[in-house]
């Protein structure tokens, strides 16, 4: 029989796993970030910069105040310690996790469908040639140098796109192009991936996708600790049945355990790396990319939280804020902060707090001690906590302390 697991050892299971249990280091080392990133497997990248570049962020939660020089020469110095492709959305992944992806992962709605055959086919091989006797360049470069105009009236997601850009998408949903960095704009730098990848041409080697799933599957539980199946196939977006189907493929091969988790419908697979922590000691605040967070569904399922980010919500209809990070204390999801940078100001904007139901009698401290560290970190000087949300009043007076 299955083993059954409570529902807070299942939560401890999972903080530990995503590097979330111990008390952070009080100067972080390039090794850390390394073996946090490496047990992470991906981090989420964004565009959104109103408090920090999204994967910046994870390793602050995990780290503190570590060097994001460090990160910037993990994406960008040979061999590379991460790469970019698409994984849960765009990210930074483990260099070995490319060529499995790459067989999962090709967008086809990335394609320039809208775009005959032929021309398409001309323009890729330009691009590539291109890409082949250049340094790194732009989709604005690109552009420049074969000089494709914007399709008229062609948007995609906000934007209009020439049509090199769509190609560009397309051969880098294909892992036949990546990034070897990121322009002063958050621009991709495109080069061949041969070129980017730490094993150059032996990454673009097809693999086997039915193994390849295996090893996704097998690498999202152990970056998890354990998971259902969608929570499992969401962690590199895979397909639910297939990823069903390689889980309980791997319990077979005794590569996972099924178990049971309190509340959970259907098999939970528990990987056999993952340990228990008796005591979690986490504190961080959380961005709304987190590889904790960004399954919504397991947030709630794990926390018993509803967390959606409401960038893109009139600012009428919000209830919590714009950029809105949940903020982890100790084993529970405790309070969650509109923050904002004001960079000219040089001060941590606090727009919004607001403590969850149950939370602890030292929420507010506790947060004010993160959101110093974090101004700190951001080379922001001060705090300052608006009175919205029913957390603001305790909250701003825990900082005014000091």
């Amino acid at each position: 029989m299955p083993a059954a697991f409570p529902l807070d050892r299942a939560r401890r299971t999972i903080l530990g796993a995503q590097q979330l249990a111990k008390p952070r280091p009080v100067r972080p080392t390039p090794g850390q970030a390394g073996r946090v990133f490496d047990a992470l497997g991906l981090l989420q990248i964004d565009s959104v910069n109103v408090l920090a570049r999204s994967h910046y962020l994870p390793l602050f939660t995990r780290l503190g105040a570590y060097d994001r020089d460090v990160l910037d020469r993990m994406a960008s110095r040979h061999p590379r310690r991460m790469v970019e492709y698409w994984a849960h959305e765009a990210s930074f992944i483990r260099p070995d996790l490319f060529a499995d992806l790459r067989q999962w992962q090709r967008r086809t709605w990335m394609r320039a469908t809208s775009m005959p055959e032929e021309p398409r086919s001309e323009l890729s091989q330009a691009i590539l040639e291109l890409l082949d006797h250049k340094h790194p360049l732009t989709a604005r470069d690109v552009e420049a140098a074969l000089g494709q105009a914007a399709v008229p009236g062609t948007k995609a997601w906000g934007w209009n796109w020439s049509a090199s850009k769509r190609v560009l998408e397309d051969l880098f949903a294909q892992g036949l192009i990546s990034s070897a960095g990121r322009g002063s704009a958050f621009e991709r730098l495109y080069a061949p991936a041969a070129t980017v990848h730490p094993d150059g041409e032996a990454a673009l080697e097809p693999k086997d996708r039915r193994e390849a799933l295996l090893r996704l599957t097998e690498n999202s539980a152990r970056s998890l600790g354990l998971g259902t199946a969608p929570m499992l196939a969401d962690y590199f977006r895979l397909p639910l049945r297939d990823t069903l189907a390689a889980a309980q493929h791997l319990a077979r091969r005794g590569e996972l355990e099924e178990i049971s988790v309190a509340g959970w419908k259907g098999p939970v697979f528990l990987h056999p790396a993952a340990t228990t922590p008796r005591r979690c000691h986490g504190r961080g605040l959380l961005s709304p990319f987190d590889s904790l967070v960004f399954d919504r569904r397991r947030l709630q399922a794990v926390f018993g939280i509803h967390y959606r980010i409401e960038i893109y919500t009139p600012a009428h209809k919000r209830q919590f804020g714009y950029y809105v990070l949940p903020f982890l204390l100790r084993e529970a999801i405790v309070a969650r902060v509109d923050l904002k940078a004001d960079r000219a100001g040089r001060v941590l904007l606090v727009q919004a707090a607001h403590a969850e139901p149950g939370s602890p009698a030292d929420t507010a401290v506790e947060l004010a001690a993160e959101l110093r560290i974090m101004a700190q970190w951001l080379g922001l000087a001060e705090v300052m906590v608006s009175a919205v949300g029913n957390l603001a009043p305790a909250l701003k007076l825990a900082i005014d302390r000091g």
